[in-house]
C-alpha cells in the first residue's frame, strides 16, 4: 500500500514505534523475527533498525550461534540511548532516581521527612537534577525528560497529623516551578498510575496483561491496567481504591461503612503503633522492632486484610483482573505477610481468591514509574500517555459531583 502527506509520515511512525515496541518487549531478538512478528518486509524493517542503530536507541548485542547459516544478529535496547529522571513527592518522603532506557536506576537521592512543602520540593529537584548531570550519570543531550509522580489532592486531602500550612500544595503549579531550572519536558501523573506504569514496562506486567495495583504508601491507592495500559476512566479517577466503601472492623468502628482509605494506609499503621507506645517514625524501623511490637504490626496487618479482601473480592468481581498486586513502601516482608492474611480470608469466606502477588518493584515504584512516563514516550510504548504532558495534580475543583474530602480520601459530601 501506498501513502501520501500525513498519511505517510504517519504509517512510518507506527512501523518505528511497532519495531521499538518489538525490541523493548522482545530482546534479544533479530530482525528475521522482528520482520515476521510486525508483518513488515525485511527490507522495511532493516530501514527501521538501521535508523534506531543510528540514533543510538537500539543496538547489535551479539551474534546467535547454533544455528545454520549466517549467525543472526540479536538487537536490544541501548541502555545508554536514552535517561529520564522521576520523582515521588509524597507527604512523607521524596524520591528522585536517574534512570537508563532499560529500567535501571542509576543514581538516586532519597529524602525521609513527613510533609514537605512545595519551596522544599523545588531545591531538592533543582539539587538532585544538577547533581545527575554534573556527575554524568545522565548525559543531557539523551534526557528525555522529567516524571513526577504526585498523589492527586496532595495538598487538600485531611489525614492523620496534616499541618495546616500542608494547604500550600494546593494550586502550586508544579511545571513552572521546574522550568525556572530546566527546559526539559515534565511529565506528571498521579503516584498509583505511576507506580503501575513502572510495573507494565519493568515489573510482572512484561508477563501480565491486565492487573489491579494497590499501592500501600503513606496513603493507599489503586490503578487499573488493561491491556497493558492503565485505564483512568472517563474522569481520570478510574483505580481510585481508597475511596472504596467497605464494612468496618476495628473497634469503635465494627459494622460502619468506611472508605477503606480512611482506616488503612502505611501512616496508619505508623499512628496506630505511635498509639501503642511504639516509635516508628519510617518504614524500615517495622523491620526492627521487638517482639511485642511485632506482634501488634502482625495483627494490624490481619485487621487490614479482612478489609482488604472484601475490597479485593469486590474488584475481581467488577473488573476480573488476571491478577491483584500489591506493593509500594510498605516493607516487602510486611507485603507477603498481608497476602498471606488476605488469601487465608478469602478462603474463609468461600471464594475463591484472585492471583495475589507482590510487586516486582517495591520501595522506589512510584519513582521509577515517573521515569517511566518519559522513556515510554521516547521509546515509542502503547503505554505511553499523552495527557501526561499536560496534567496537573488534581484539586478540589476536580472532584466528582457530590464527594468531598475528608480523612484520608474523599466521601459521600451531606
Amino acid at each position: 500500500m501506498n501513502y501520501l502527506g500525513s498519511n505517510g509520515e504517519q504509517a512510518a511512525a507506527q512501523n518505528r514505534a511497532t519495531i521499538l515496541n518489538a525490541i523493548h518487549r522482545g530482546a534479544p531478538i533479530s530482525r528475521t523475527e522482528l520482520a515476521r512478528q510486525s508483518r513488515l518486509t525485511k527490507q522495511a524493517v532493516t530501514r527501521i533498525v538501521d535508523r534506531l542503530l543510528d540514533e543510538g536507541l537500539v543496538m547489535e548485542a551479539r551474534r546467535r550461534q547454533g544455528l545454520r547459516g549466517q549467525p543472526a544478529i540479536e538487537l536490544e535496547i541501548d541502555p545508554e540511548g536514552v535517561f529520564a529522571i522521576g520523582a515521588n513527592i509524597d507527604r512523607d518522603h521524596l524520591t528522585i532516581v536517574a534512570v537508563d532506557a532499560v529500567g535501571n536506576i542509576r543514581g538516586r537521592m532519597h529524602h525521609e521527612q513527613r510533609f514537605f512543602l512545595p519551596k522544599d520540593f523545588t531545591r531538592l529537584m533543582e539539587e538532585a537534577i544538577s547533581s545527575f548531570l554534573r556527575r554524568k550519570i545522565i548525559p543531557e543531550p539523551r534526557l528525555a525528560g522529567i516524571g513526577l509522580a504526585i498523589p492527586d489532592w496532595l495538598g487538600e486531602v485531611d489525614f492523620l497529623e496534616r499541618p495546616a500550612h500542608y494547604r500550600e500544595w494546593s494550586g502550586f503549579d508544579v511545571r513552572a516551578a521546574l522550568a525556572r531550572f530546566t527546559h526539559h519536558p515534565v511529565f506528571i501523573d498521579n503516584d498509583a498510575n505511576a507506580a503501575a506504569l513502572g510495573e507494565i514496562e519493568y515489573g510482572l506486567g512484561t508477563q501480565i496483561d491486565s492487573f489491579f495495583y494497590i499501592l500501600v504508601n503513606a496513603c493507599l491507592g489503586g490503578s487499573l491496567v488493561i491491556n497493558g495500559m492503565c485505564h483512568k476512566g472517563a474522569g481520570g479517577l478510574g483505580g481510585e481504591v481508597s475511596w472504596l466503601p467497605v464494612v468496618a472492623t476495628e473497634e469503635g468502628l465494627a459494622g460502619e461503612t468506611r472508605p477503606i482509605g480512611d482506616m488503612y494506609s502505611l501512616f496508619h499503621l505508623l499512628h496506630h503503633l505511635k498509639e501503642n507506645g511504639i516509635p516508628v517514625t519510617r518504614p524500615s524501623d517495622l523491620l526492627t522492632l521487638d517482639p511485642a511490637g511485632r506482634a501488634r504490626v502482625s495483627a494490624w496487618l490481619k485487621g487490614f486484610a479482612v478489609t482488604l479482601a472484601e475490597a479485593i473480592i469486590d474488584i475481581g468481581m467488577v473488573v476480573d483482573p488476571e491478577a491483584v498486586l500489591i506493593g509500594g513502601r510498605l516493607p516487602v516482608l510486611l507485603v507477603d505477610e498481608l497476602l498471606n492474611h488476605v488469601r487465608d480470608e478469602i478462603g474463609r469466606r468461600g471464594m475463591e481468591a484472585p492471583s495475589l502477588h507482590r510487586t516486582a518493584i517495591s520501595e522506589d515504584a512510584a519513582a521509577l514509574g515517573a521515569a517511566t512516563m518519559p522513556l515510554s514516550h521516547r521509546l515509542c510504548l502503547p503505554s505511553a500517555d499523552s495527557s501526561q504532558q499536560t496534567r496537573v495534580p488534581m484539586s478540589t475543583v476536580m472532584l466528582p459531583a457530590g464527594l468531598a474530602v475528608s480523612g484520608s480520601s474523599a466521601v459521600q459530601a451531606p
